[in-house]
């Protein structure tokens, strides 16, 4: 609108002739497509094309009805207007709709300059060299306009992935203690979730269960008063599997666990959906027909939609926790076996030169090379004990026991224990950070164990009923009496790691001799449990 009154006053100026004016009112028209359906992928174009038609063939009349402009120059007044559609083209990232409003510009000036006069006006020098300025500083605009908006665009600052992740791992904290029952455990936020849901239905049993990495579901929390073998497969014939599958509410009136007495039965299975993904499942049964009609399941869904968010965030607080903890462990397994063990290894050959070397009569010396020579075996033995350590993981096939039962037989054999396991390991599964955790507790105690207790047997047992987990690890060794400042640094830490999973650490004396220390996770089943217990040769 702007370049219109611009061309309308400088027409009138070169001019004189208010009927000139009829050029500006055909360009407005010939505008509007252009202005008015501005996405349109034919409306548009073809405005622009209209355009430029209507301003070549406008120079032509303009140049000749200037009489007081030499040389056809009045053409200028108008061919400024050739501007507005070339940017707009070049603006919407147009080039090739450029060039061609570009040639049909040039035909358009040459046709307009015949029509008007081919003598007078297309002949003159001044004519074509205004035509020519303007094709030329269309052709800039059409071709440089992305090069000037990048140029003029801000340039954007250097992403810093460590500030963002600070900063956003401080406001997951703020708003996840901003909640109700605040904390970034899914364990805790499970349970609490359980004790709102007592409000608001009924319910005998009741278990929150997330996806682990294996492909199956992980109990996080459940009331009863017996503890259920709830049903962990999402391939099986279901309301866990169709829940997961649909995001809907589904309503059972068969029991979701995978041994139940019988009789009468309701089931309630409500997924935890946060955006677009299922994260978990929350299942409410009890023991009477019809219990969960659908107002029951609304008041549910209120319940666990806020929670489903917290219960993520929690998730993915512990998933960036253990991928951050094992990529430090294998960095340290590496830089240990490639700087010190080596080095250690390299140590020992030259002790093995010098003692090769020794003039006769040098007993002592020997004596002495050969003690520092056993030194150095036993540091660089620790040394490969340790990197076995920061490298054992629980396999997600495997289970938290064989993890267990892998360590002790390998620091068994190193020093001569003998090794008793005891496991009682149900088909479900911890979470995996949780899993971690006890992993290396065990490898804790079975370490303080080898390294200062003296003992001669080791007893490790597992119990494993998700929620709740027992490890035990026992010797027949002289205890803690001699008050090492390493092992009590080990017992701290231990600790540290089991209040991190909400779980309790005991240590105990063990008669006749020895010690006991045991994690505690959960409240224990009220099942009988059988027990295969398994008593390796020694060594083993």
């Amino acid at each position: 609108m702007i370049m219109l009154a611009l061309v309308a006053v400088l027409t009138l100026i070169a001019t004189g002739d208010p009927r000139q004016l009829i050029w500006i009112v055909l360009l407005a028209i010939a505008a509007l497509p252009a202005f008015f359906f501005r996405e349109h992928p034919i409306l548009a174009p073809a405005g622009r094309f209209a355009e430029v038609i209507v301003t070549g063939l406008a120079a032509g009349s303009i140049a000749e009805a200037s009489d007081g402009v030499a040389q056809g120059f009045g053409a200028e007044a108008i061919l400024p207007y050739l501007a507005v559609p070339l940017l707009t083209a070049a603006l919407r990232r147009k080039p090739t709709e450029g060039a061609a409003l570009l040639g049909v510009a040039a035909v358009s000036i040459v046709l307009g300059g015949a029509l008007a006069d081919p003598k007078t006006v297309l002949a003159g020098t001044g004519y074509l060299a205004a035509g020519g300025q303007w094709l030329v500083l269309g052709a800039i605009v059409t071709f440089a306009a992305e090069a000037m908006r990048q140029f003029l665009q801000p340039a954007e600052p250097t992403p810093q992935p460590y500030a963002e992740a600070t900063r956003l791992l401080t406001q997951l904290r703020s708003v996840a203690r901003s909640l109700p029952g605040a904390t970034l455990d899914p364990g805790g936020i499970s349970e609490h979730l359980l004790e709102e849901l007592r409000a608001v239905a009924p319910g005998h049993r009741a278990a929150v269960l997330s996806a682990s990495g294996g492909g199956r579901l992980v109990v996080l929390a459940q009331t009863g008063a017996e503890r259920v073998d709830w049903e962990t497969t999402l391939d099986a014939d279901s309301a866990i599997a169709d829940a997961w599958a649909t995001q809907q509410p589904h309503v059972a009136s068969r029991s979701q666990a995978r041994t139940h007495r019988g009789g009468e039965v309701s089931s309630l299975v409500i997924p935890l959906v946060a955006g677009v993904r299922t994260i978990g499942l929350v299942i409410l049964e009890t023991d009477a027909a019809g219990a969960y009609p659908s107002s029951v399941v609304q008041g549910v869904t209120e319940v666990t939609g806020p929670a489903a968010l917290r219960l993520e965030a929690a998730l993915l607080f512990d998933d960036v926790r253990s991928l951050a903890t094992n990529e430090e462990r294998q960095r340290l397994a590496r830089e240990i076996h490639d700087g010190v063990a080596q080095e250690l290894v390299m140590v020992g050959y030259g002790i093995d030169n010098a003692q090769a070397t020794l003039p006769e009569g040098a007993e002592e010396t020997a004596e002495e090379l050969r003690a520092l020579r056993g030194e150095v075996t036993r540091v660089i033995t620790e040394l490969r004990l340790s990197l076995f350590e920061l490298r054992s993981e629980v396999d997600r096939n495997g289970g938290l026991a064989a993890a267990i039962a892998e360590y002790a037989r390998t620091l068994g054999t190193s020093a001569g224990l003998r090794v008793h396991f005891t496991f009682d390991e149900s088909t479900a599964r911890l979470p995996a950070a949780t899993e971690a955790e006890l992993l290396r507790i065990a490898q804790e105690a079975i370490t303080n164990a080898r390294k200062h207790a003296g003992a001669a047997n080791l007893w490790v047992t597992c119990t494993v009923d998700p929620p709740y987990a027992e490890i035990e690890v026992s010797d027949d060794g002289k205890g803690f009496a001699d008050n090492r400042p390493d092992g009590r640094y080990g017992l701290t830490i231990m600790a540290e790691r089991a209040e991190r999973i909400r779980g309790r650490l005991k240590i105990t004396p063990r008669h006749p001799s020895g010690t006991t220390v045991a994690v505690v996770l959960g409240t224990p089943p009220r099942r009988d449990s059988v027990r295969d217990s398994v008593s390796a040769p020694e060594g083993e």
